[in-house]
């Protein structure tokens, strides 16, 4: 299956939803009231892109279907039409410079209890050995007793190093320890699996903090990204989560999780927006190789596409 069939099979429901829809509102029109494109708002809003996003994309999609006299009953056309200002969208929420670099390249992946870090983590380290380069995984998630467990089972699958100390332990200690052993051993990447933590859990958050100042101290540039996973099911709660994490770790990017086809996924588009945070990556389904770089071209045809 190739990239966009996996974009298009994770994006099914909300696809479905909103193409279906799209048609109910358009189809039989040639004059379109305001009640339109505030049903337009409407659906783009239930499809989880936020209430500014919507009503910006309705907008703008109501000036270009008036002036290139489209109708509704051309649903291509309509469905074009929104396709094209969605894509304009979603260029801007991609990186537009690459992340800073170090040697070794630190990054830290955080997020809420159950949102798939560690397996994001092991996703990363694969698209990172497929461009040639050497992997250590810090298994920094000191409170769950599977933890340390289940990222082993990732890195010897990935043949990759791990440092990990017992459950309990400081995790900027394990931060100190892997950097140093990424340094020794001629790593290039350092892979920080951090623990799930609340957003409204200050202590937590502050912890965050700690390592990150930790690994400033060993590298000055370090971490030189923090990627806040999210599910995709997380719905506009996660903007509230993003905003959090921000602020206690400076995010410098997206990875949506779990779109496989049930979830709406729309909320890393609005938090992206709101918070300036480019989305990075996607993943679309339970394998080590189902991790793919957000392409807002892919995503937008991917979400109005007929077929």
């Amino acid at each position: 299956m190739g990239v966009f069939d996996r974009f298009k099979k994770g994006l099914g429901r909300s696809r479905e939803n909103l193409v279906g829809k799209v048609a109910e509102l358009f189809t039989g029109r040639e004059n379109y009231s305001p009640e339109v494109f505030e049903s337009l708002e409407e659906l783009l809003i239930e499809s989880d892109l936020g209430v500014d996003l919507s009503l910006d994309l309705a907008e703008k999609v109501e000036a270009r279907l008036k002036k290139n006299k489209v109708s509704g009953d051309d649903l291509d056309a309509v469905l074009g039409l929104i396709r094209d200002t969605l894509r304009d969208e979603l260029r801007g929420l991609t990186a537009t410079k690459e992340p800073a670099t170090g040697s070794p390249h630190v990054i830290f992946l955080v997020g809420v209890n159950g949102v798939g870090k560690t397996t994001t983590a092991a996703k990363l380290a694969r698209h990172y050995q497929n461009e040639g380069k050497t992997v250590l995984m810090a298994a920094a998630d000191t409170f769950r007793a599977a933890a340390v467990e289940q990222l082993g089972i990732w890195a010897e699958r990935l043949e990759c190093d791990i440092v990990g100390h017992k459950t309990g332990a400081d995790p900027s200690a394990v931060i100190y320890d892997a950097l140093s052993a990424a340094r020794s051993r001629g790593r290039d990447v350092v892979l920080v699996d951090t623990a799930g933590r609340l957003h409204n859990k200050q202590h937590l958050m502050e912890e965050l903090s700690k390592m990150r100042r930790v690994a400033a101290r060993e590298d000055e540039t370090a971490p030189h990204e923090v990627l806040l996973v999210l599910d995709a099911n997380t719905g506009q709660n996660g903007i509230q989560q993003a905003r959090v994490f921000k602020e206690a770790t400076d995010l410098t990017g997206l990875v949506l999780a779990k779109l496989d086809g049930t979830a709406k996924g729309g909320v890393v588009l609005s938090i992206g927006r709101e918070l300036g945070v480019p989305v990075r990556y996607v993943g679309l389904g339970e394998g080590l190789d189902d991790l793919e770089p957000f392409d807002p071209e892919l995503f937008a045809e991917a979400l109005l596409t007929r077929e």
